[in-house]
């Protein structure tokens, strides 16, 4: 048994460490704010951009997964086929465990300074100052467009190592200007990276930038397998040339996508007509909820491009706090794009309960207003 000596001696100590932790942790640390993921009890859960559409058949490999043994550290099966899908070749493609660790490979292996539009995802900004690399971040245009000028500008001042673009852009919606963006991989082709992420691509009009991936060595392409249904398993990977991912698969940490993320995803991309069945599903009702918003008086919706809408409302805080009364959770804006919600498309059950709570809590706050 421990004597009463030694466990108050190590109460002291817990205390001191306690009182000053700051003395310990690393500036850029004490000083950045944790990413909140939160979970908050809800009916109907449209707030993270995820896909209402699962892959149940995509399970029953896990019976075949050897659980004892570690993964496959290259993931090559599923960077085979996801070469086949793409047309391209697999020492092309990184495996990352979602694109949060991808990021931080990228900054890691390249440093900073670190540049981006705002508002955009997050995580470009946090993982810069977790890694203690300056982050910048240059105001969008009032239609949510890159501000070629500032962008211009900003390149010439900090000199970054790399810029990330998030097209279409999270939390807005939109696509950049292809034109833009083509002026910002061609000026900074011998002095920084350019990460065109494109997370929901596979929802947007347009085709993104993978053909022009042998036209500028400085492009990186980075996508997620999150948002068409397999947000649970984490499978994300960036597209470059083999010297770049070369670079970055030296501070990959090994055995980073576990056993069962690599077979359930190599399971559903042999079967591609489900994924895409899905993906049009979610398109098709993003127009209906579009034009529903539309609709709503007091309601402005911003065009998407993604799986999620933007949407401007006259009193944001209310209208969130009323949505949650009535069990539906979106996402509230506040200090990314102010007076603003954004709402995850959904199953068309989900899209109608959201559809008639807001009409509800929209008209209840208009009449407490007059």
């Amino acid at each position: 048994m421990q004597s009463s000596f030694t466990v108050r001696i190590g109460e002291l100590w817990y205390n001191f460490l306690a009182m000053n932790v700051k003395k310990f942790v690393k500036p850029n640390i004490y000083s950045l704010k944790a990413y909140q993921a939160k979970e908050i009890p809800c009916r109907v859960k449209l707030d993270a951009n995820e896909s209402p559409y699962g892959f149940a058949d995509g399970y029953r490999v896990l019976k075949s997964v050897e659980t004892n043994r570690y993964p496959d550290p290259e993931a090559k099966t599923l960077k085979r086929l996801l070469a086949k899908e793409l047309g391209i070749r697999p020492v092309n493609i990184l495996q990352g465990n979602g694109s949060d660790e991808l990021i931080y490979c990228l900054i890691t292996a390249f440093g900073g300074p670190v540049l981006y539009p705002v508002p955009t995802f997050s995580m470009y900004g946090i993982i810069a100052q977790a890694l203690g690399e300056k982050g910048i971040g240059i105001s969008l245009e009032a239609d949510f467009d890159l501000d070629g000028n500032s962008m211009a500008v900003a390149i010439r001042r900090e000199k970054p190592k790399i810029i990330f673009l998030s097209s279409p852009n999270n939390p807005t919606g939109n696509c950049f200007s292809s034109e833009k963006m083509l002026q910002i991989i061609a000026s900074t082709s011998s002095k920084s990276l350019v990460i065109v992420d494109e997370a929901y691509q596979p929802f947007a009009s347009e085709k993104g930038f993978l053909p022009l991936l042998g036209d500028y060595g400085n492009l990186v392409i980075m996508r997620t397998l999150s948002k068409i249904g397999l947000a649970g398993l984490r499978v994300g990977f960036l597209i470059a040339s083999e010297e770049i991912i070369e670079q970055v698969n030296k501070v990959r940490l090994p055995f980073n996508l576990n056993a069962l993320s690599q077979a359930v995803a190599a399971e559903v991309m042999t079967h591609k007509a489900q994924l895409r069945q899905h993906i049009r599903a979610i398109v098709r009702e993003r127009e209906k909820l579009f034009a529903a918003l539309s609709n709503i008086e007091g309601v402005d919706p911003y065009p998407s491009e993604a799986n999620f809408i933007l949407f401007r409302v006259e009193d944001a805080e209310r209208i969130y706090e009323g949505l949650l009364g009535e069990g539906v959770l979106v996402r509230h804006m506040k200090g990314v794009v102010e007076g603003c919600l954004r709402v995850t498309i959904g199953t068309p059950e989900e899209n109608r309960i959201f559809l008639k709570a807001l009409k509800v809590v929209v008209r209840n706050d208009r009449k407490r207003v007059k």
